[in-house]
């Protein structure tokens, strides 16, 4: 049929579209109905020819319309669009069969895109991203990218040579832009070629559930196929109370934890580490482990704290569904995952979410909101609706479909402080000519509203280093509404003392006791994490002062302090086992150690911590609540003694710890106690098998009825060196 009896789009539509600047190429490609019947449109840079097959009509060749390679042929007498592939041929040779993109409807729904708009789309990643679907019983893949600014969009990748002529997108509201591709699958590699006024960009994208192994940095297409087993621990956990369970976490950065050295030091896979860690930490008795970030990251020394692709854990330990068995696994032992998530900043990698669409799409483009200058990256720009809802949704995404067990927001001061770390003049005020992050403060308090509205009794845990008020109280009276927050203050405090030679503790008795002033202030978890050992600060062992059997005996009287203080439990790792080097990233811990007596000790020592915290309700029922504590002796710090007792309100059952910080036995030292009974020793960090001197109380003291302290009664102790004691009270459950 002749061109002349149906019109064609006009030409500056044709220059749009072959400057890949057309914002509908479905308008000028694919099939339009018309008075004479149905033309179809096809696109095809270099075939020499193009047919058209269609199931109800013979194959018909189209006619090159335009010289870069546009075809159309008019099918007469049809009145609705039909099914239909294109053959196209190309001079050397080649043919391909192929469904032609342009002839499906969109994938988005005007539902999605206002919630995009509005952001408040929770499940933002099941339209967003690529995703493996079948239209019109067709399969492919289904594309769709956030860049309201750019003049226009593409998918490349291996499975169109790069080319982004052959998949353009079209643009919908919100700026959405989406393209179903037929005949692709998972596996298939790709990238948006997105179009500027300064040219075109290659952008892996944000929303990739997988991506490439480091240092390349495409995105791969994933269809989830994992079929979870863990309906019973999810079950239990959203009938839990974390604030009124034992909680003790095991912070891990995987790609240093363990490596294969036969294998050039090879890291291990998800699937080994859920093994080999998962058996560790149940051994160990920890309840959760706390992965440093497994989000995609392009640097490995950034330990993952620089994250390219939120949606992707890192493919350095193999594929989503590989982490997924990670976590399944780990629950089916008991031990719960929680994840680090860094909403606070992200690299400037050219190929990621920095000036995605050409602008400050992302982030803030005034470098005194756009920019951290600490860390040489981009600063999330909150006040965005798109922006907090592509936040919200990564947040619900790990909790959803990967089953973790909670989330610790790295660095929440540097979003809650618009001065955070900058001198005057280098910040922008609020509306209100405050230094408060408004914006910021709003995602916060809607992610945890709705993380712990959906996913009952699962952690949104605050790395928060300021005085900011109620960081851990709930939303409704006015909180951040975090489930817990980091202690910083204890932690820093504990290890200035312990830091001290024992000559000295007795001017900085203060240290220990300051904390109990704001202990119940939040819900509060003690780490000692990752920071703390790195980048000059030593190990925990040779942040101790006096020679190697000291060192080693303020290590162990520091862990039995802390895992009978009140407030959940963190130890990174190679604090279980003593390392006396400090962390690094880049290597395995040092787990020859384990063959020296004292550094199995310190092991032996964190394994029946765990055992008898979890065991014994007085030491983690109450950590909220300062009815759960009280002082025996606060001020004994001429003698380097601090002792208290924890109390199970339920039930009445105690525990009382004392410490003896100074290198000397005490003997004879009275010690006042709420009740009369024998009180049996169960927990001494001095004993034999950790390492210790073996210094002791026979197994107990039997209390006396003579008052000493405040308390009713007392008995006369034995205090090793260097050591903590706990002992259970004659009132049980």
């Amino acid at each position: 049929m002749s061109s002349n009896h149906f019109s064609r789009p006009a030409p500056e539509e044709i220059e749009r579209l072959l400057r890949l600047t057309h914002h509908d190429p479905h308008s000028v490609l694919g099939a339009h109905p018309m008075e004479q019947g149905v033309v179809v449109r096809a696109y095809r840079p270099e075939a020499e020819r193009v047919t058209l097959l269609a199931e109800s009509a013979a194959p018909r060749e189209m006619r090159r319309f335009h010289a870069a390679g546009l075809f159309e042929t008019l099918v007469e007498g049809a009145r609705e669009v039909f099914s239909y592939r294109l053959e196209a041929r190309y001079p050397d040779g080649s043919v391909f069969m192929l469904d032609d993109p342009y002839r499906f409807l969109p994938t988005l729904g005007d539902l999605d895109l206002h919630l995009t708009a509005e952001g408040r789309h929770e499940q933002l990643y099941e339209k967003l991203g690529a995703h493996v679907r079948e239209m019109s019983g067709v399969a492919g893949v289904s594309f769709a990218v956030w860049a309201p600014a750019a003049r226009g969009v593409s998918i490349v990748g291996d499975f169109n040579n790069w080319d982004g002529r052959l998949h353009m997108m079209r643009r919908m509201g919100s700026g959405v832009w989406e393209l179903f591709v037929p005949g692709i699958g998972p596996g298939a590699i790709y990238k948006y070629e997105i179009r500027t006024a300064e040219g075109p960009m290659l952008k892996s994208d944000p929303y990739a559930f997988k991506t490439e192994t480091p240092p390349k940095t495409a995105s791969i297409v994933h269809d989830a196929r994992h079929v979870f087993g863990d309906q019973a621990w999810m079950k239990a956990r959203a009938a839990s109370d974390p604030l009124r369970r034992p909680i003790s976490i095991y912070e891990v950065h995987l790609g240093s934890w363990r490596r294969v050295p036969e294998e050039d030091e090879r890291l291990l896979t998800y699937r080994e580490l859920a093994y080999a860690l998962g058996d560790y930490v149940s051994d160990l008795g920890f309840t959760h482990v706390e992965l440093m970030p497994v989000m995609e990251h392009p640097f490995s020394k950034s330990w993952g704290y620089q994250v390219s692709g939120f949606f992707a854990p890192t493919a350095r330990h193999g594929d989503p569904d590989d982490f997924r068995f990670f976590v399944d696994h780990m629950h089916s032992l008991g031990v719960g995952v929680i994840l680090d998530w860094v909403p606070a900043h992200f690299p400037k990698d050219a190929w990621a979410l920095g000036r995605f669409d050409g602008t400050a799409l992302y982030e803030h483009l005034d470098a005194r909101q756009g920019e951290h200058p600490d860390w040489g990256t981009y600063v999330f720009n909150y006040g965005r609706n798109e922006v907090r809802n592509f936040l919200l949704a990564n947040a619900l995404y790990w909790l959803s479909e990967f089953h973790v067990d909670g989330l610790r927001l790295d660095a929440v001061a540097s979003m809650l402080y618009l001065d955070y770390s900058r001198r005057e003049g280098e910040w922008v005020p609020n509306r209100h000519g405050g230094r408060e992050n408004l914006e910021a403060l709003e995602l916060l308090r809607e992610l945890n509203a709705v993380a712990h509205g959906r996913f009952p009794g699962t952690m949104i845990i605050a790395e928060e280093s300021t005085a900011w008020p109620g960081v851990s109280r709930p939303t409704y009276v006015g909180g951040l509404g975090f489930t817990f927050k980091w202690n910083m203050g204890w932690m820093h405090d504990t290890l200035l003392y312990f830091s001290k030679d024992p000559i000295h503790r007795q001017f900085h008795h203060n240290s220990l006791t300051f904390g109990f002033l704001y202990a119940w202030s939040e819900n509060f978890v003690l780490p000692l994490s990752h920071d703390e050992v790195v980048h000059g600060k030593r190990s925990l062992l040779n942040k101790m002062p006096g020679d190697r059997w000291q060192r080693f005996a303020n290590l162990r009287a520091l862990l039995g302090y802390m895992w009978a203080h009140p407030g959940k439990k963190l130890l990174f790792m190679g604090g279980e086992i003593a390392q006396w080097n400090e962390w690094y990233s880049e290597a395995s811990l040092d787990w020859h150690l384990l063959g020296d007596e004292a550094h199995r000790g310190v092991h032996s020592l964190v394994r029946d911590l765990n055992r008898v915290y979890g065991d014994e309700p007085a030491l983690w029922e109450a950590d909220v609540d300062p009815s759960g504590f009280h002082w025996i002796d606060a001020n004994a710090g001429n003698d380097n003694v601090a002792s208290f007792v924890r109390v199970a309100p339920s039930c009445g059952r105690r525990i009382v710890c004392v410490s003896n910080f100074s290198p000397v036995v005490r003997h004879g030292y009275q010690i006042g106690l709420p009740s009369p009974g024998f009180y049996r020793e169960v927990m001494n960090t001095d004993a034999a098998c950790y390492g210790g001197s073996n210094v002791g109380n026979v197994g107990g003291a039997w209390s006396q009825p003579v008052p000493w302290h405040g308390q009713p009664h007392s008995a006369i102790l034995t205090l090793p060196p260097l050591a903590t004691i706990w002992f259970e009270g004659p009132a049980p459950c």
